[in-house]
């Protein structure tokens, strides 16, 4: 299709588009009332809405008071019957995909009901959405004249019982109209390979002569395909192999410890990255300006959002609160209502609100990936801020890293154990460790607290990874490509101890 039909056809979209997002954006309250009753109203006959009575809950403070909060073991049993091909329990619509997921402590895996409401209306909504948005702030990108080059799962979809489950990204690849693959590369087939290490070479023989204007992917993963590409052409960047190339489209994992690592390889000072927040669960949150750290978050795609205030998650005190009450720069666990079916349920993440009008976020971490065994509540933001501050002064760079406590035993003292794979060494690591160290006290005031005078934490302890340490520790647990990641910080020693096992 010519270029000036498809930049008209995306011309006249965005607009039409734009109002819509103008309305949340001027009304953002009362379009999630609206969502909220009318998924209570879509669902008040399945079998969770009668036994909650959807049909008389006519607010929010009935909604909050009358059904209880879960995570995914609580939602469990019922989406396995749904799988087996069981209906209306949760969603009067039939679910016929399941997004697989990592597990909890009662699974190996979480299956993450896809509606057909959910995969248009969110998911296929935001991909658009996106698109708008990066296209309303680059009036001159050539996007449209090349291919987006896609990197997904690794895994093949499983059909059983009448459903169908795999990597989301697998899901959304294998019900794209048939027109969607004209515009990226690798091919569905390429895409939807199993073995995650014949396939990455698979797609560099694919796309590495194709005119690719766009990247989208995990930032781990994508690093390792286009390092491939780097080494498979000899070229010393990627715009020797892509001239066209103008964006990077990124989420899944934070792009803070990987961005220099990028711009090593895309050093074009025009080349452009955007974030987006998505999930098996569904897409949340767009970044709406050019380089901004900041993501719209999205209000009209079939979620109602709430939030639990971090300082008391997980208490006899937990409350969730509307979107209306949240407040800049305070740590929330999110709790979405989606139009999958899913109620009230903690997916995990945890944000920050960098703007209220509009609504803008940051993702500051997961709920579980914390260190709080000291009182220090050591979140991802902080690591990951002290790790780029440390590395831009060194000039070193990480491939991975995962942190655990050192538990006090008699008359020794805590601390936390780090494992860090580099792919540039820092010269002294002695050195490295001290401004480190001194970064996180600068970050978090807890942490600086247990750190004065060695109080309760000793100063940490580096442990430097072999090369592909936690690539090896992926593929031995299955956990190669998509949107599988290193666990960055655990209060416990599960994950470290296994990879200084692996490392020796």
């Amino acid at each position: 299709m010519p270029i000036t039909i498809v930049n008209s056809i995306a011309s006249w979209f965005l607009k039409k588009r734009f109002h819509q997002i103008e309305l949340f954006l001027k009304y953002p309250n009362e379009v999630q009332n609206e969502i909220l009753l009318e998924l209570l109203d879509m669902a008040k006959d399945t079998q969770i809405g009668k036994e909650y009575d959807f049909a008389s809950i006519k607010n929010y403070r009935t909604f909050a008071e009358r059904i209880p909060i879960k995570n995914y073991d609580g939602w469990q049993d019922v989406i396995e019957r749904s799988m087996k091909g069981e209906t209306n329990l949760f969603w009067p619509t039939p679910i016929k995909w399941f997004a697989k997921s990592s597990g909890t402590t009662r699974a190996k895996s979480k299956f993450i009901p896809v509606s057909e409401e959910s995969l248009e209306d969110c998911h296929y909504a935001a991909s658009k959405d996106l698109l708008c948005m990066y296209l309303n702030n680059n009036e001159d990108s050539q996007l449209f004249t090349g291919k987006s080059l896609r990197l997904g799962g690794s895994k093949e979809l499983y059909r059983e019982n009448g459903t169908v489950f795999g990597d989301l990204s697998a899901i959304l690849i294998d019900n794209m109209p048939f027109w969607a693959e004209f515009s990226s590369t690798p091919s569905n087939k390429v895409s939807l390979m199993s073995d995650w290490e014949n396939k990455m070479q698979a797609i560099v023989n694919e796309t590495m002569n194709e005119n690719v204007t766009s990247l989208a992917g995990v930032p781990s993963w994508m690093l390792v395909l286009l390092n491939n590409v780097l080494e498979t052409t000899g070229k010393q960047n990627l715009h020797d192999v892509w001239p066209n190339l103008e964006v990077y489209f990124h989420g899944g994992v934070s792009f803070t410890p990987y961005k220099d690592q990028y711009k090593k390889i895309l050093p074009k000072k025009d080349f452009r990255y955007y974030e987006i927040y998505n999930a098996s669960e569904g897409f949340f949150a767009i970044q709406d300006q050019n380089n901004s750290n900041e993501l719209l978050l999205m209000l009209d795609y079939g979620i109602f959002y709430e939030f639990i205030p971090m300082d008391i998650y997980a208490t006899e005190a937990e409350k969730a609160i509307p979107l209306s009450e949240v407040k800049l720069h305070q740590n929330y666990a999110v709790i979405i209502t989606t139009n999958a079916g899913l109620w009230r349920y903690k997916i995990g993440d945890t944000v920050k609100f960098t703007s209220l009008s509009p609504y803008r976020i940051k993702i500051s971490g997961r709920t579980k990936h914390f260190i709080n065994v000291f009182g220090e509540e050591l979140i991802i933001e902080n690591a990951e801020e002290a790790l780029r501050k440390v590395c831009k002064k060194t000039k070193a760079e990480i491939v991975d890293y995962t942190a655990a406590p050192i538990f006090m035993e008699g008359k020794e003292k805590g601390g936390h154990e780090w494992m860090i794979e580099f792919k540039t060494p820092p010269k002294d690591i002695h050195y490295f460790n001290e401004l480190f160290d001194n970064a996180l006290k600068a970050l978090n005031s807890d942490y600086e607290a247990k750190r004065y005078n060695n109080i309760t934490l000793n100063k940490p302890k580096i442990n430097i990874a072999r090369k592909n340490l936690f690539y090896d520790w992926l593929k031995a647990n299955n956990k190669l490509g998509g949107q599988h990641k290193v666990p960055r910080l655990s209060n416990t020693r599960l994950y470290l101890d296994d990879l200084i096992r692996l490392n020796s």
